[in-house]
């Protein structure tokens, strides 16, 4: 039985992807060129910078995956692609070289939501036992799922303001560790004593239990910051980012303990840049742990955007057939529902 053979790409973001994968779970090729040393300088992504950078590269990338996978175009079974959310022009040249591939070779052209992607790379490595609950944690998004199997999954909760990467982000530049912040705070607060500040934890009531908000502990670490340098005082960079990712990662563990709990779910997954974090990896593990359940997650080359985990979550959509047309557009907004929408 020949294999289904899927070719996935990715730019939501600042880095430029493509993968072949088959079956949804079989990695042949997963490139990624990263922009990191395009935008470090700036402190950020620069949205204008990573699509251009984009376009000079993506036809490169996709032949890199091609050639490493061993295929040629007309081996693919489908074109899968990453249309939101993300940034707008980065988007359009995936979706575009996508949708030039689909019409050029004839192949069915599949939609994927960026944050599910993020999900389905625990596919490509874990056999899961469904009912499970996720936890997605990135530089944009931070979403809790409820998931029944790997096609059909249901928001619990998401931030209501900043994500967890993005706060990490932030921090990171006011503490002068550069970008991307997540690796940068992570590594500093090994040596730093998580209790020096008492930075607050945004947990909120009843109706709010799996949503998140990371703005006002962000606001709090800057305004410390800002105070101490007023009184120049010394600033133990150590201690304020063992602080602040401690209270991160308190408020990640518990809310996803609590849906665990909830949804009677004994699978937890974990997905996104930020699931690479040491210590919201081990903390994660013994509460759950404790509970009687288990954790997964992705290695780290599958944690940050990689355009593998859209071809995992393309393979569903494509057995299920449901395609999108070749007026697909980027979609830079776009929430978990729509993932299956085409």
């Amino acid at each position: 039985m020949s294999e289904t053979l899927i070719l996935g790409i990715e730019t939501s973001c600042d880095e430029t992807a493509a993968a072949v994968v088959a079956d949804g779970n079989k990695m042949h090729s997963n490139i990624i060129a990263s922009q990191i040393d395009d935008h470090c300088k700036f402190g950020g992504v620069v949205p204008e910078i990573a699509s251009r950078k984009h376009l000079e590269i993506i036809n490169d990338v996709m032949a890199q995956a091609l050639a490493e996978a061993g295929i040629t175009f007309a081996d693919l079974s489908a074109i899968a692609v990453t249309h939101g959310p993300g940034l707008v022009g980065a988007l359009l040249v995936g979706v575009n070289a996508a949708k030039t591939l689909a019409y050029a070779l004839d192949k069915p052209l599949v939609a994927v939501n960026h944050i599910f992607s993020h999900v389905a790379a625990n596919f490509l490595v874990h056999d899961i036992e469904f009912p499970a609950v996720c936890l997605v944690v990135s530089g944009g998004h931070t979403s809790l799922l409820y998931m029944t199997s790997r096609f059909d999954a249901v928001l619990l909760g998401a931030t209501r303001d900043d994500a967890a990467g993005e706060a990490f982000d932030k921090v990171a530049r006011v503490l002068g560790l550069g970008y991307p912040g997540g690796p940068a705070v992570d590594r500093v607060a090994r040596d730093g004593d998580p209790a020096a500040f008492a930075f607050p934890r945004a947990f909120s009531g009843q109706d709010e239990v799996f949503n998140f908000s990371f703005s006002g502990l962000k606001s709090a670490v800057i305004n410390t910051l800002h105070n101490l340098r007023q009184k120049n005082e010394d600033v133990n960079t150590a201690d304020v980012a063992a602080s602040f990712q401690h209270a991160v990662v308190e408020i990640l563990v518990e809310k996803t303990r609590a849906a665990a709990r909830a949804k009677q779910a004994q699978t937890v997954l974990l997905a996104g840049g930020v699931a690479a974090n040491s210590l919201l990896r081990r903390r994660l593990a013994q509460a759950l742990e404790q509970d009687g359940r288990r954790l997964l997650y992705p290695p780290m080359e599958l944690c940050t955007d990689n355009a593998a985990m859209v071809a995992a979550a393309g393979y569903d959509l494509f057995k299920r057939q449901k395609f999108a047309g070749l007026d697909l557009n980027a979609t830079p907004v776009l929430d978990i529902n729509r993932h299956l929408s085409y």
